[in-house]
């Protein structure tokens, strides 16, 4: 946004444009002060890094000349009128409108001399990561259906050639939240500017397209009355892993008796609650010792485990190694022993196997 230019002051403003005045307490353009926050995050392929963040009151005339820049930089209009050029082409400008500046797209903004214009604006940079996904975790079908829904939506932003709308009902609400957030700086308030800066995008680039895209598909929650049980007894036992858990304490999580509720879990999942409990109990151990700092002991009661032999036992059946082992080899699991590491010796790479010397004849 380059400097305005204020000309003349205008009339008083009127009470009907005062409307949507903000939160009480925190003046509108507390909400520059977001740019003293490092802001970056990625949304299904792109990587966000916002620039700035600006405010210009209503208070006088003004106007920007026509420039470009070599981002996207986004204004809402909180009050008043104008008039957004933009590669030529005059758009008017009314209260609650978000207009749109991309990469290289010469525009200016010109203010109502009667009823000067009040907008919020921000930019951001937003790069598509081309290379390969990073391998440090597996996504969820879940996780992969939003991510390409994401990148739907983003692709039809960047290619979208609607520069004006008033299709964002919520943005003036999410750009107070995000003063209320930099204004007070409580616990957690990174976050929670992260989540609606996230928001802002997502908010504009469904503005920009003349229709709807189509959502990720989500999963409903479960509908049948067994499998809602088998969720809520999972869940509980999941949250649970340290706590000696008897099938009476599971069971009256969900108000059955015993037996009913294994005979009705044991039908829905394939498996008796027991059965469900240590696999989970495997499964969270399994992870917990990749930390070498933390001692096996530890571990076995952090699952549930007071006695640490019982828990080497039972991690022994499932998963094919004691502990120690399966932590030495880095929760590797190997079809044909032969070709498993063995432990480097000082000196030597990691995984190096050392060679039997042939003999001399």
């Amino acid at each position: 946004m380059n400097e305005r230019v204020p000309v003349q002051a205008s009339a008083p403003v009127s009470e009907a444009a005062r409307e949507g005045e903000g939160i009480p307490g925190i003046p509108r353009a507390r909400h520059t002060e977001l740019n003293r926050l490092p802001i970056h995050f990625r949304l299904g392929s792109f990587n966000v890094e916002f620039l700035s963040w600006g405010f210009i009151d209503r208070t006088k005339w003004w106007r920007n000349y026509l420039h470009a820049h070599t981002y996207y930089e986004i204004c809402y209009a909180f009050a008043g009128r104008g008039l957004f050029r933009m590669l030529g082409t005059d758009y008017p400008l009314k209260r609650g409108d978000v207009f749109i500046a991309k990469p290289r797209e010469e525009h200016e903004i010109i203010a109502d001399e009667d009823d000067p214009l009040g907008i919020y604006f921000w930019s951001y940079t937003l790069v598509r990561d081309a290379g390969p996904k990073p391998p440090e975790r597996l996504l969820s079908p879940r996780e992969t259906a939003r991510d390409e829904a994401l990148d739907r939506l983003l692709h039809a932003f960047v290619d979208s050639k609607h520069w004006v709308s008033a299709r964002v009902p919520g943005m003036e609400r999410t750009l107070e939240l995000l003063s209320e957030e930099i204004s007070r700086r409580e616990p957690g308030f990174a976050g929670v500017v992260e989540a609606l800066a996230s928001k802002l995008i997502l908010d504009t680039a469904r503005a920009s397209l003349p229709e709807a895209l189509p959502g990720e598909a989500v999963a409903p929650r479960a509908q049948d009355p067994d499998a809602a049980l088998v969720e809520q007894a999972t869940r509980y036992m999941r949250d649970n892993l340290m706590r000696n858990l008897s099938i009476q304490d599971i069971a009256a999580q969900v108000n059955l008796s015993d037996r009913h509720f294994t005979r009705v879990f044991t039908k829905h999942a394939k498996k008796t609650p027991i059965d469900a409990l240590t696999e989970m109990r495997m499964a969270s151990a399994a992870q917990l010792l990749l930390d070498r700092s933390l001692p096996i002991k530890e571990i076995a009661e952090r699952v549930g485990f007071p006695d640490v032999r019982y828990f080497t036992t039972v991690f022994r059946k499932h998963a094919g190694l004691p502990p120690a082992q399966f932590r030495e080899r880095g929760g590797t699991r190997f079809a044909d022993p032969e070709r498993s590491p063995i432990p480097a010796a000082p000196g030597k790479k990691p995984g190096h196997i050392e060679r039997p010397m042939k003999k001399r004849k």
